[in-house]
């Protein structure tokens, strides 16, 4: 074969891979959605505005999202490459549906979706020409479980000859009514206000003078202005309507520093205000109020709380994290306790069904009290999340004495329930049975409700927005998952009488399960000191001090009476220092919170960290660089023992290094707004939660919240690759 052969099957096979790289008219596909860029209009002419949309077929289950994504996801992108002198437009949005997806409210489309796009054709463009538009179109496509980015190049010639063009056969019909439906100004006078907590967002004039509104909602541009899955109220008048909105994280940090713009849904249409800072409208209120708006979609019902799917879901997952639950740290005070209530009625079956079903009752009482108090102030527009208790220094303060109090009565200083009739059960007598077992739960639930176990995230993420009846109904399930191992064993005689016989080894078993109670309360005095200071835990360990002098001189007492002597002064002084311990107690909590330093620190061998922001993350981001966020917090045990074990060890910093990653820590052990809504952003109303965020990518990953520095390290690496 000659050379100049050779040189023309080249150039021929470059020519032809070049052709091949083309796009080319017509669908792009991925597994979850079809696209394709289609005409208005049959042709163009020279000079004249065409409209072309990119056409989503959306596979069911799917959802891309609108300008605004809401609480997660990111708005679909285009980037264009066109002939010189075309100018393609803004996306023209069509109205979004309401997604509601555990605790999140997304914005979004589902099924078939026209995004029409305005370009300009130039003058100097000649009759019989095609003009082709190609555009990289970025979709993030998500379902209930996981989100995909798609990126689909899409390709359409466009033909130029003059004079009106009629509609396209195929798509000319449906991408107008997309046009005429969309939001659009209508001479709206609006006006938006902070009112104790509350944006106040008022509009009169144009087309809702003079009519009810029917169901209205407002879709903000622009994330973090409200608090998106909160409901819309309001009222209506002559002029107008008035809506009362929950501010979100943006607004809540920074207050209301200009105007608010979005979209006005009503029965009446869609309408584009901007809402500058101002006094309410006048005649915008008083002749009835609002119609909430139902979240809109068909397939918004397989992710809305309220469905009986996600409900049976939700229960399910809560007592399964409640049984993991009792694996977690956080619980293992409480699981000595329990070790302490089997052994001492392991052989008298009758007691011991008791001291199950006592223990089931203190749980589920103490889960529907705390649940009740959670959704009675998230109601009131508290942001607040699982574990909020505490988050008060007086809480963490008061948990720190009982848990002393606890260990004294275990050790033997004192008994509970002992008197005249208990001269025969020794000085180390438990708890008094059904009541004590009872107590065990309550104390299991406080403690324990710090901590995420694995399946607890979606549960309680999707508890906090369902109907009362359907939130209490999931954390039944989530007390039932925790106290179901010790009542399984205690209603199982055959488990039972595998334990020894009680005898003078309990005792000693008692005094040994006193120092995990120890423990406790000098784990929470520490929290108690990080949210407050060295002034409050000063007098939170004179309380400590006197409750221990008072437990001492309660004990003398209750063995002089045991001896058949009164015993008056003892009881009376050990009384005068429990009161004391209160006051000193008080005043600890009186102590103005000072600023102490967070977890956001590097320790050890670990990486540096820096506090969390979302400005932050958007920072590294933009540098390219990956960003590892630890949401923390100093009375969450299992948070600790991750930092210990699994994220500041050298290999992991090692593996920072590599990757150029950034460490940002979110210190919840104090309450933060922000922090928060970002816990509620990702399903979550707890913590631990870890995000793995990598450039270029829209959403993070969400790593496990048990974690291993194996886990950490690969994670790592995949996003540094």
């Amino acid at each position: 074969m000659s050379l100049f052969s050779r040189i023309l099957i080249a150039v021929l096979w470059l020519a032809a891979g070049a052709a091949m790289a083309q796009p080319v008219p017509g669908p792009q596909r991925t597994e979850r959605i079809a696209a394709e860029l289609v005409p208005m209009s049959a042709w163009a002419a020279p000079g004249s505005t065409a409209v072309v949309a990119v056409r989503q077929s959306i596979q069911p289950g799917w959802h891309t999202y609108w300008r605004n994504p809401g609480d997660s996801g990111g708005a679909t992108s285009l980037s264009w490459t066109v002939p010189p002198g075309v100018k393609p437009g803004e996306i023209v949005w069509p109205l979004p549906q309401r997604q509601r997806l555990s605790g999140l409210m997304n914005y979004g489309y589902e099924g078939e979706v026209y995004l029409p796009v305005p370009v300009e054709i130039p003058a100097t463009a000649k009759a019989g020409a095609v003009l082709p538009l190609t555009v990289k179109a970025l979709f993030l496509v998500c379902s209930a479980e996981m989100c995909v980015p798609d990126e689909l190049t899409l390709r359409l010639d466009v033909p130029v000859r003059e004079g009106a063009a009629p509609l396209d056969a195929r798509h000319g019909a449906a991408i107008t009514r997309v046009l005429e439906t969309a939001p659009r100004p209508a001479g709206i006078e609006a006006r938006v206000s902070l009112e104790n907590g509350v944006l106040v967002l008022s509009a009169a004039g144009g087309p809702l003078a003079g009519r009810d509104p029917g169901p209205t909602y407002f879709f903000p541009f622009e994330g973090g202005v409200i608090d998106h899955p909160v409901a819309q109220t309001g009222s209506w008048g002559p002029q107008g309507l008035t809506l009362r909105l929950q501010p979100g994280g943006a607004t809540t940090a920074d207050g209301l520093t200009g105007p608010v713009a979005g979209v006005l849904a009503t029965a009446q249409g869609a309408f584009e205000i901007r809402a500058e800072p101002g006094a309410t409208l006048a005649g915008t209120s008083g002749s009835g109020a609002l119609a909430a708006a139902a979240d809109a979609g068909p397939a918004a019902a397989s992710t809305d709380p309220t469905s009986l799917a996600v409900f049976a879901r939700a229960l399910l997952f809560a007592i399964l994290g409640g049984l993991i639950l009792n694996l977690m740290p956080c619980v293992f005070p409480i699981l000595a306790m329990k070790a302490a209530a089997l052994a001492a009625s392991a052989h008298d079956a009758r007691h011991a069904r008791r001291d199950g079903l006592a223990f089931l009752a203190g749980v589920l009482a103490t889960f529907l009290l705390l649940a009740g108090v959670l959704l009675a102030l998230r109601a009131g527009g508290q942001a607040i999340g699982w574990g909020f208790q505490l988050q008060s220094p007086p809480v963490t303060a008061g948990l720190a004495l009982l848990m002393l109090a606890v260990a004294l009565n275990l050790s033997g200083v004192f008994h509970v329930g002992a008197g005249l009739q208990g001269a025969g059960s020794g000085p180390l007598a438990r708890l008094p049975g059904g009541l004590g077992a009872f107590f065990t739960g309550a104390l299991a639930v406080v403690v324990a409700a710090p901590c995420t176990a694995p399946f607890m995230a979606f549960a309680l993420g999707a508890a906090l927005v369902m109907p009362w009846p359907m939130a209490m109904a999931v954390f039944l399930g989530l007390g039932l998952g925790l106290a179901l191992p010790f009542v399984v064993v205690s209603l199982t005689p055959g488990l039972l009488t595998k334990l020894p016989r009680p005898g003078p080894w309990m005792e000693r078993l008692k005094g040994l399960l006193a120092f995990p109670m120890y423990a406790t309360a000098l784990w929470l005095a520490w929290v108690f000191s990080r949210q407050t200071g060295a002034e409050a835990l000063g007098l939170l360990f004179v309380a400590g001090l006197l409750v221990a002098l008072g437990a001492w001189l309660i004990g003398g007492g209750q063995a002089e009476r045991m001896d058949g002597r009164r015993a008056l002064l003892p009881l009376a002084a050990g009384v005068v220092a429990l009161l004391l311990a209160g006051g000193a107690l008080v005043m600890a909590a009186r102590v103005p919170v000072s600023e102490v330093e967070g977890t956001a620190t590097g320790q050890g061998a670990g990486p540096a960290s820096a506090p969390w922001s979302s400005a932050a993350v958007e920072a590294a981001l933009a540098g390219g660089r990956p960003v590892l966020v630890n949401f923390t917090a100093d009375w969450c045990v299992t948070c600790k023992i991750n930092e210990r074990t699994s994220l500041t060890s050298a290999g992991v910093k090692a593996a920072m290094e590599r990757t150029r990653a950034v460490y940002l820590v979110g210190d919840w052990t104090r309450r933060d707004d922000a922090i928060n809504a970002e816990l509620q952003r990702h399903g979550r109303s707890g913590v631990p939660l870890y995000l793995l965020y990598a450039p270029g990518v829209t959403e993070p990953r969400v790593l496990p919240q048990l974690l291993t520095e194996g886990v950490v390290i690969e994670a790592l690496g995949d996003v540094g690759g």
